[in-house]
């Protein structure tokens, strides 16, 4: 088996005005989320001037894949496709048709295990296939990555960065406050073959940092950008929730890690950098926030990693020996509409 291009999977964002509201219908297709909802984050989109920073962050994500290819001799042309914006996947799956690609190899930009950040991730491709057609190439998604040094390392440095901006003297009640996308936690409990496996996964990516950052401090994981109907259970404690009760027991600083995240997107700079930040100034706590890996250098080598990794699988993938983390059963993490009601 050959494979003879690179993909960068990724979720899109609006890039003007106009393009915020299709945008977030696309986002919450099918999932009731109220129209008030939908308001509540236009607004979000358009205090930034109705642009997401998610766009440009995957255009130099990928341009640095792409010098990094070329420094160690991968020849492999890169493309890239979106799952709610443009280019959309199946634009991407088309374009690389036409240009002879066969097999290629695609990178989501999400670390995690489960159904939004791995899971959808397979479906986007059979669908974008299904709109090409018979020729349409095929592409196998690299592994997820939660704990491979070129993520966690950036995350390390960024945290202690951040706790640099901090008073020193407050270091005793300075702790530690990483951050993930809440999800249902319906979908928690359902993800990866046996279960909770984004916990478990997030879970191990906040043990490496902190013990590399600053094993001293005392840190929790805790969940931001809720997004479904309140009726619906979802990861808690929220971010927010969490920096009243840290004041109530006597921290006073706090360095915020968005571990879940690959790059300073919208979500991040807005619930972070404006709501979590606000929070923090209200209670009287120090506040600084760790930035993401983006085109951090050992992220960037990262994916040429995997890549070298997988090219490196290709005689075991014809023996059917593929290691454990490229082979996931048919049920595993199962779409909202298939999950059993709870009892």
């Amino acid at each position: 088996m050959v494979y003879d291009a690179f993909v960068l999977l990724s979720f899109g964002g609006p890039e003007k005005p106009d393009d915020v509201m299709p945008f977030l219908r696309n986002v919450v297709r099918g999932r009731g989320v109220p129209d008030e909802r939908l308001a509540e984050v236009y607004e979000h989109y358009m205090h930034f001037g109705g642009v997401s920073p998610i766009n440009q962050q995957c255009r130099d994500l990928l341009s640095a894949i792409g010098a990094e290819f070329a420094a160690h001799g991968i020849d492999l042309p890169t493309y890239w496709g979106n799952r709610n914006w443009h280019p959309m996947l199946a634009d991407t799956v088309a374009k690389m048709r036409d240009d002879g690609v066969e097999h290629a190899l695609g990178l989501a930009t999400s670390a995690y295990g489960g159904y939004s950040s791995c899971r959808q991730y397979w479906e986007d491709i059979a669908a974008a296939r299904a709109h090409v057609g018979p020729r349409a190439p095929r592409i196998t998604k690299l592994r997820q990555f939660h704990d491979h040094p070129g993520f966690v390392n950036p995350h390390v440095e960024a945290v202690r960065e951040a706790l640099r901006t901090l008073d020193p003297a407050r270091r005793g009640t300075t702790r530690l406050v990483f951050t993930a996308h809440s999800v249902p936690v319906s979908m928690a409990e359902t993800a990866g073959p046996t279960g909770g496996r984004y916990n478990a996964q997030l879970e191990e990516t906040a043990r490496l940092v902190h013990a590399a950052a600053a094993a001293d401090l005392g840190y929790d994981l805790v969940w931001q950008s809720r997004s479904g109907p309140p009726h619906i259970p979802w990861l808690e404690p929220d971010i927010n929730d969490h920096l009243e009760i840290l004041a109530e027991k006597g921290v006073t600083d706090v360095v915020v890690s968005p571990i879940g995240f690959v790059s300073d997107h919208l979500e991040v700079i807005w619930d972070l950098d404006n709501e979590a930040k606000d929070t923090a100034a209200r209670l009287g706590l120090g506040y600084a926030r760790a930035s993401t890996p983006g085109v951090h250098p050992e992220f960037v080598a990262m994916a040429r990693q995997l890549v070298q990794e997988r090219t490196d699988d290709q005689e075991r993938t014809a023996l059917g020996t593929l290691p454990t983390w490229d082979v996931c059963p048919a049920d595993c993490c199962p779409p909202p509409a298939r999950r059993k009601a709870p009892r």
